[in-house]
């Protein structure tokens, strides 16, 4: 019996493999103008604080990170080359993923382990813990919403680890769709720009100790751009210590990824009756990229310790300047991807359990930080 074609088409994959396929050159094409709007963003996130000095808005503009302009710029760029009907033709060109896990790559290269084992062992404590209440709490909220649980995964590790570079990470363990992806990133966004100020205000307004309100920073707030943001709005011993945290978080990417792609292999897409998926089957599927990550953070750390500390530190900012250009083609990406369609199958459900999350995240938080940072110091 011959398959039923006519009705819409489902699957990501079943899109791409209805549509012809793009050429070298329109792939090239996409490729530039990813690069050119790139380009446009670092623009103005380098010179809008100094537009806005002395101005009302300085410390808003100071604030505001490449995501921001980024995904904006994506945006409108989406919206012209709709326009002109070359959205599509170009869309080939437009590597998302490829550009945030080479990011997610390099961000390992500053993810010291050394401090971690050595100076940071009430960081550790504390990701373990929150990341295990926030992610399951947000799991469970997800699952009482009837989100579908890509994007559930997608959220919890957002939220619960370090935003956009968890999702990723996530979103290559259970195969999510790009909408979904775009989604998260820019549910990410949207909470974290208000979490620079008010952490520092709630914290001040709380009497916290800059250790403690360091590390509620640092466990809280999504993306290590706003955490420095935050931190360094609360005080530099609260930077150093938000800092510290936020990495810990990150260094866990990797085993969040583990653990989703064994729960979605043996669970999640398992049917009843079938055999047990092999290891070959678990390693296929496993995203790899994370293994750079890995790899990037031991090989930093042990050439940090063969080299001058200035001159290690001189190295590091220029990968971290690297990395900073793959996000930024990453979310251009992102808003030249975007689809409202994504938006509309999701609804508000996501937005709830999101935000409910945040909410749990800055509870669950405070206490922690307050338990094992208060007698702190540095």
């Amino acid at each position: 019996m011959k398959a039923d074609t006519s009705g819409p088409v489902k699957s990501e994959t079943a899109a791409l493999q209805a549509v012809s396929r793009p050429t070298v050159g329109a792939i090239v094409a996409g490729i530039a103008v990813v690069v050119v709007l790139g380009a446009l963003t670092r623009y103005f996130d380098t010179h809008v604080p100094r537009w806005a000095a002395d101005a009302p808005f300085e410390r808003v503009a100071k604030s505001v990170e490449f995501p921001v302009y980024a995904i904006a710029i994506g945006l409108l760029g989406n919206v012209i080359l709709t326009k002109l009907a070359l959205r599509d033709r170009l869309s080939a060109g437009f590597r998302t993923e490829f550009f945030i896990k080479t990011g997610v790559v390099l961000l390992g290269a500053s993810i010291n382990l050394k401090i971690l084992v050595t100076a940071a062992g009430p960081s550790i404590l504390q990701a373990l813990l929150l990341i295990t209440a926030v992610f399951g709490f947000t799991w469970w909220l997800g699952g009482r919403l009837g989100l579908d649980d890509k994007l559930r995964a997608l959220l919890a590790s957002a939220v619960s680890i370090c935003g956009v570079s968890a999702a990723i990470a996530a979103a290559g363990a259970v195969q999510a769709k790009r909408e979904q992806i775009a989604y998260a990133a820019s549910l990410v966004i949207i909470f974290a720009l208000p979490s620079i100020f008010v952490l520092p205000w709630l914290a001040e307004a709380l009497g916290l100790s800059d250790a403690v309100a360091g590390a509620w920073i640092g466990g809280n707030i999504d993306t290590t751009a706003a955490v420095a943001a935050s931190g360094a709005i609360a005080g530099e011993k609260a930077l150093q210590i938000a800092s510290i945290v936020k990495t810990t978080q990150n260094a866990l990417i990797g085993i969040v990824a583990i653990a989703l792609t064994a729960y979605f292999t043996l669970k999640v897409e398992r049917t009843a009756g079938a055999v047990r998926p092999s290891a070959r089957q678990f390693w296929e599927r496993f995203p790899k990229f994370v293994l750079g990550f890995v790899a990037a953070s031991v090989i930093g750390t042990l050439y940090l310790q063969s080299v001058d500390k200035k001159v290690g530190a001189a190295h590091i900012a220029v990968i971290n300047d690297l990395r900073t250009w793959f996000l930024i083609l990453a979310f251009v990406s992102i808003g030249l991807e975007f689809s409202l369609r994504g938006l509309r199958e999701a609804g508000w459900r996501p937005i709830v359990v999101f935000g409910s999350a945040v909410v749990v995240n800055l509870a669950v938080g405070l206490g922690l930080s307050v338990l094992l940072f208060r007698n702190f110091t540095l």
